[in-house]
């Protein structure tokens, strides 16, 4: 990073800033179990969404709290959808082509085109408008925020045993779709970061990536080994993009020792009140964003209320 850019930071803030990365499961759901109280408890700085889950007509009122927003909900009625939530209007914001959302406290939401986001990666445009993307460069520090809802996919055709799954075997149609996805994403997200580090800036993506990485990130790890979400191949996904001079896993980085902080429970049975969860949602930082990361916690529930099935990921970045 230019030295001129590093003393920016150094500056830039006296306080913390507060990331926070939430897969609300749908927005409208998300606040009648009260994630406005959560939104004005919380105090983020930059909040980003997955599974929105709504299009624009049916947003509640107060969906976005006092923030900016810039909202991809994607072509799926009812699916996906991603949004960055921020204090003050983003510098610019990108898709891979799909038009946004634009809202601002108070005013009526508009549709704004994409900025350029240059040439997509191979294979990536598959799936610019399913709503599973977003990136935004902040105006008020040097750092590009992105958010990712990542396919959940499914189990290859020779793990699908009929009787044995919730859903019908598709003959690993979805695991092949997710792993193309993969491919594809690798070779975006290495882009991405790279341009943001040519333009002086950090660089942070967060979001449900659908995958644990270790036996630290699955309290069932032993009979998950053939699960959805825990298989070798994903788990050498996660890998491959984490390393000391690429993108640093920055919960992991403060909690090195610790099993989870879990961040995703099913709704069935007792796996909420056991803690027996996954830990799926993400902060992938640039690593010099990653060393100011100071603090980084999990909120399971609001007032005894679970938000969602996920749990926020809040970071504090000692800017």
């Amino acid at each position: 990073m230019p030295r001129s850019t590093d003393a920016f930071w150094r500056r830039a803030y006296a306080e913390a800033v507060r990331i926070a990365s939430v897969n609300v499961n749908g927005i409208r759901a998300t606040h009648r179990r009260g994630f406005a109280d959560w939104m004005a408890s919380r105090d983020c700085d930059v909040l980003t969404l997955q599974e929105v889950r709504c299009t624009v007509a049916d947003l509640p009122e107060d969906a976005f709290g006092g923030y900016h927003a810039v909202y991809d909900p994607g072509s799926i009625s009812g699916r996906n959808g991603v949004a960055i939530l921020t204090r003050r209007p983003v510098a610019a914001v990108r898709t891979w082509g799909a038009d946004v959302v634009v809202r601002s406290p108070g005013e009526p939401a508009t549709w704004v085109p994409s900025d350029d986001p240059g040439t997509l990666a191979r294979g990536i445009s598959r799936y610019a408008t399913e709503g599973r993307y977003i990136e935004a460069d902040l105006a008020d520090v040097p750092l590009t925020v992105a958010t990712l809802y990542l396919p959940k996919g499914g189990l290859p055709e020779h793990l699908q045993r009929p009787g044995r799954m919730r859903e019908a075997p598709d003959g690993g149609a979805k695991y092949r779709r997710k792993m193309h996805f993969l491919d594809a994403f690798a070779r975006q997200l290495d882009r991405a970061r790279r341009t943001a580090r040519a333009n002086g800036r950090e660089f942070l993506l967060t979001g449900d990536l659908n995958i644990a990485h270790t036996r630290q990130d699955v309290a069932a790890w032993r009979r998950s080994q053939q699960a959805e979400g825990f298989l070798p191949e994903e788990r050498d996904w996660i890998s491959r993009q984490l390393s000391p001079r690429r993108l640093v896993d920055v919960v992991r980085r403060l909690h090195p020792d610790a099993d989870g902080p879990y961040t995703w429970w099913s709704w069935l049975g007792q796996a909420y009140a056991k803690d027996a969860g996954w830990r799926i949602d993400y902060h992938l930082a640039s690593p010099g964003l990653a060393r100011r990361a100071v603090c980084a916690e999990v909120d399971r529930e609001r007032r005894g209320v679970r938000l969602s099935d996920h749990a926020p990921v809040v970071v504090d970045y000692d800017l």
